[in-house]
This record gives C-alpha cells, structure tokens and sequence, in this order.
C-alpha cells in the first residue's frame, strides 16, 4: 500500500488573494524552560488544502460539521486537465469516473461543467485556490455546493499520475463555519 500525501503545508500554501495570510504563534517552549511547546494558529479556514461548506456560498446551507463523511472518503479518479473545463470536456471524464473527481491541473470549471458535475458526483477537487475563477467564484461554487457537491481546492498534485486511488480528505470538524483545512492523502496498491 502506498499513501500520497496532496496537501499544502498550510504556513506556506498558497492562498486565495484576500485571504488571511496563516501564521502561528509559540506559547511556550521546552527550550526557553516551558515544560511542553505549545502553539496557537492564525489563519482563515480556506488556506491550503481545504474542504468548502455550502455555507461558504449559500446562506442556509449546511456548514462544515454538517459535511457527511462518506463525501470525502472513498474511491476517486484522478484526470489531468488544463484551462477553462466546458461541458464539452467534462462530458467524457464523467462516463468512466468515480463519484469523487480529483483535476490535475491548473483549470477554471465553468458553470455548464459544474451543472454537469453536479449532477453525477458527491466531490470536486482542484489544485487552484478556487474551482471558479479567481476573479469571480460565486457562480460556479453556489452550483456545485448548492447540490451539496463536497468542493477541495487547494491539492499538491505534483506526485499523482491519472488513474484511480482511495482518498481520504475528512475536514476538520469546527462548528458552524464555512469550510475548514483537511489532510487530504490518495491511497493506492
């Protein structure tokens, strides 16, 4: 059995332009005579490799504690793809894949690919800071989440040929909030 590790390291991930930049803070430590290291963590819950809540788009939707499990665990595909994914370009991925999908790939899901996506998957996963477009996200999140479609952005794909894996991407269980980090790993014979 092989684990491949696809997430950031959250102090030097890459973020979403006007997010919070992470940092963390020591409040104690065993060499300046503390008896245990401890740390506190700043940082907004979509830096890195992170799991979107419905809430984060939809007002009343379900927040992150609220995300079923059994979405972020399970078999996956892996697909390399590159630039904007229209309906055209989904439209083969979906015949053959897995309910989770997993895009290699520095791409943008228009809002045709997601209304297709939606309608088939439990999860999307994206390399990118977002899985809509930097400049505007909205559109393409309110589809995919507002079909309670489990959103991870933020993957190191750098390691990951296509093919199909076991993922395992449980977010952090914070009640009521928006989205939170996950550690996501694919796991292959």
């Amino acid at each position: 059995m092989r684990i491949i590790d696809i997430s950031q390291e959250i102090l030097n991930s890459r973020i979403f332009p006007s997010d919070s930049i992470p940092s963390i803070r020591r409040v104690s430590e065993i060499s300046k005579g503390s008896e245990c290291n401890l740390t506190d963590i700043s940082m907004c819950l979509h830096n890195g490799t992170h799991i979107d809540a419905p809430f984060h788009f939809i007002d009343d939707g379900d927040t992150i504690d609220k995300i079923p499990l059994e979405s972020c665990i399970g078999q996956c595909s892996v697909v390399k793809m590159h630039g904007m994914i229209n309906a055209d370009d989904i439209k083969p991925v979906l015949e053959y894949c897995k309910p989770r999908l997993i895009i290699k790939g520095d791409v943008e899901i228009s809002n045709e690919a997601a209304k297709l996506m939606s309608r088939q998957l439990i999860l999307i996963g994206v390399e990118g800071v977002t899985v809509g477009s930097v400049n505007s996200p909205a559109q393409v999140h309110k589809i995919l989440l507002g079909n309670n479609i489990v959103i991870i952005e933020g993957l190191n794909l750098s390691g990951v040929s296509q093919g199909e894996y076991f993922l395992s991407a449980a977010p952090l269980n914070i009640k009521g909030c928006d989205g939170a980090p996950c550690r996501a790993v694919l796991i292959c014979e």
